[in-house]
């Protein structure tokens, strides 16, 4: 079953090597119980190691059942510990987070067995080495001769046929000492093929061959002609489960079924998810502070997001507060024109013809005056608003109290105002309702017939100054005695191109003036422009917090190579039960990416909590939050738990099996 040939194993030495295993030549039948012996540093674990895959011979030959290992991939090295082997070690190695039964377990995971087969398989070894009752205790709970035990239920899992045992009894008392040997004597008698790691000598008379090792050679190999404690097949123990479930109760020296595909690949993917919960759980202080840099960078990411997203909507009210997608028509050339006084072409007419036009939805002329303004005995200096009918509709203004002026109050010339809140407040303290009052404008009274709502855009604004709109006939003809217009505002319509009517009333006042004396001034392009900034700081911003991110992942990295060494025996018993290395390498990055994911998690919700926090402080001013870019930035987390979570989980899989195993 076992054959070696001129196998040899070296150690690097300083600046040599040094052998441990010469020159050795050893065959082992199916069905042999065998022990090697020797003093501590003759080779006889080193053997060991190399008999149950754990390692490889420098030189030579190793075969099982006829397969050359030395030619095996570590996946497929993995697969024979699966199939032929069952470890029982000194230090038991058995999972501190998991249970007898989980630990038992974990070998026929990585075989593919189903959870109703591995269950029932457990449970019936654990009865039968008498741990029924303790199935569901953790290692932590058991005595050193309980956990030996669990650790032969394991080996016995996937079928054990070949079982090696190093030391089973070096760490524990006589008593205990003794029982293991029975079990060991009865799984021999069973078919097992059994071989003894020891330097006892005593030990070593329950075998039918003692094979002696010094210096690395093999010294002696005989047959023992009356091995002790050897029960013959009839009085091997049987199995105690009561004599009604024996027809349903598994076969636990046959070798388990296993499953290939996705249903194995499943239970495997559950296997790791649950150690790393299980991890998570046990050093949970750790865990935290490995998020914390993940839940600080997402927090602020998500926060600064919703900061542009909260200022961008609030530019958007603001200039939808001074008319939504308006163009002024102005005088000049553009701001700052010192000759824009001297021209006068912008006429009535001009507002007459860009009402017909198709892209526009309202027009509204425009003629500003200044005047002291005076009710009762107050006065105060004000800008008169001389506007058409439309005026209100193109800027977006709401009515508090009263009526707006219609078309005919245009046409009539009619002496009648709507006061804006800051009039109201100037003239009208006391009086809630002063519509049907009589302002002076200079020498021209007015009757109030309306009050607009309170802006509260800084756009269009006037910082507490008095606004009085009348209609823009009344202006001229009673007031300034000038017959052109200050602007002319054009609202376009909803359905048009702001570039589009742009370039149209372009073209046509150009036309009804024979040159371009006029400027204008697109609050869609204010918007645009204001709105491009604001994103521009956004992504500055965010960009800054996606470093808190980085340095996140990086300590996650950290922790998690830190995790790898302190888990390393971990590693070492997940293979050699047979733990491909993507299973090992699967288990390392569930935990970074469940760390970061969670990370993620309490991220957004910081950040959500932030903003309700941040809202009721600020009423004119909160938080938007966008699914987008809540999902963006848990996709951000599980990203950063994959990228840096990959180099611990494949030092994890690269380990050497007997390496990982030789750690503490």
């Amino acid at each position: 079953m076992l054959e070696l040939k001129n196998l040899r194993r070296e150690f690097p030495a300083g600046e040599g090597t040094i052998a441990v295993l010469k020159s050795i030549d050893l065959q082992i039948n199916a069905g042999e119980m065998v022990a090697i012996v020797g003093q501590s540093g003759s080779g006889k674990s080193t053997l060991m190691n190399i008999l149950g895959c754990l390692d490889k011979p420098t030189h030579g030959s190793y075969q099982v059942n006829g397969r050359e290992t030395g030619q095996l991939e570590p996946d497929e090295l993995a697969q024979l510990r699966r199939e032929y082997f069952g470890f029982i070690f000194q230090r038991y190695h058995l999972l501190s987070d998991l249970t007898a039964q989980g630990n038992v377990e974990v070998p026929a995971i990585y075989a593919g067995a189903t959870t109703t087969e591995r269950e029932r398989r457990s449970l019936a070894l654990l009865s039968r080495l008498g741990l029924g009752e303790r199935t569901q205790h953790t290692p932590g709970k058991l005595s050193g001769g309980q956990q030996q035990r669990v650790s032969i239920a394991r080996a016995l899992m996937n079928g054990g046929q070949v079982i090696l045992a190093d030391e089973p009894t070096g760490a524990l008392d006589s008593a205990s000492g003794v029982e293991v040997m029975k079990i060991l004597a009865e799984l021999h008698a069973e078919g097992h093929t059994i071989i003894l790691v020891t330097h006892d000598m005593t030990i070593a008379q329950h075998a039918q061959r003692i094979i002696e090792l010094r210096d690395g050679e093999i010294i002696s190999d005989r047959a023992n002609p009356e091995p002790l404690g050897q029960p013959s097949a009839a009085t091997a123990v049987h199995n105690p489960l009561d004599a009604s479930d024996a027809a349903d109760a598994p076969d636990i020296n046959a070798p388990l079924s296993s499953r290939n595909g996705f249903a194995a690949a499943f239970d495997r993917f559950l296997e790791a998810f649950n150690m790393a919960l299980l991890s998570m759980n046990a050093h949970r202080l750790r865990t935290f502070l490995t998020m914390l840099g993940i839940i600080i960078g997402i927090a602020s990411v998500v926060s600064v997001v919703a900061l542009g997203e909260g200022s961008r909507r609030t530019v958007l009210e603001n200039i939808s507060s001074i008319g939504t997608n308006t163009i002024d028509i102005r005088p000049g050339t553009g701001f700052g024109d010192r000759m824009a006084s001297r021209i006068r072409t912008l006429v009535i007419s001009d507002a007459e013809a860009l009402a017909q036009q198709p892209y526009v939805d309202s027009v509204t002329p425009t003629v500003s005056s200044t005047a002291t303004i005076r009710y009762g005995n107050v006065e105060s200096a004000g800008q008169i608003q001389g506007v058409g009918e439309q005026s209100f509709q193109v800027r977006g203004m709401k009515l508090a109290q009263g009526s707006l002026f219609e078309q005919d109050a245009v046409r009539d010339r009619r002496q009648v105002a709507v006061i804006d809140d800051n009039a109201r407040k100037t003239f009208f303290p006391d009086n809630p309702n002063p519509v049907g009052k009589v302002l002076f404008l200079g020498n021209v009274p007015v009757q109030v017939i309306g009050v607009l709502q309170p802006q509260t855009s800084s756009f269009g604004a006037n910082s507490g100054n008095v606004m009085i709109y009348v209609p823009y006939t009344t202006v001229m003809s009673r007031m300034s005695g000038q017959n052109y217009l200050s602007t002319i505002t054009v609202r376009i319509s909803d359905s048009a191109s702001s570039q589009a009517a742009e370039a149209g009333i372009t073209q046509l006042l150009a036309q009804r003036h024979g040159r371009v004396d006029f400027f204008l001034m697109n609050s869609d392009t204010i918007r645009q422009t204001i709105e491009s900034t604001t994103g521009t700081m956004t992504l500055l911003i965010a960009s800054i917090a996606v470093i808190s991110l980085v340095v996140g992942g990086i300590g996650v990295m950290n922790i998690m190579l830190v995790s790898v060494t302190e888990r390393t025996s971990e590693i070492g018993v997940r293979m050699a039960v047979g733990a491909r290395q993507g299973d090992i390498q699967q288990q390392f990055l569930i935990e970074a990416v469940l760390v970061c994911v969670l990370g993620g998690v309490i991220g957004i919700g910081t950040a959500l909590g932030f903003g309700e926090v941040f809202g009721r402080f600020s009423q004119d001013f909160k938080l938007i939050f966008s699914m987008q870019s809540i999902v963006t930035a848990f996709a951000c987390s599980s990203l950063i738990g994959i990228v840096f979570g990959f180099l611990p989980a494949r030092s994890a899989a690269k380990l050497n099996p007997i390496d990982a195993l030789s750690r503490n």
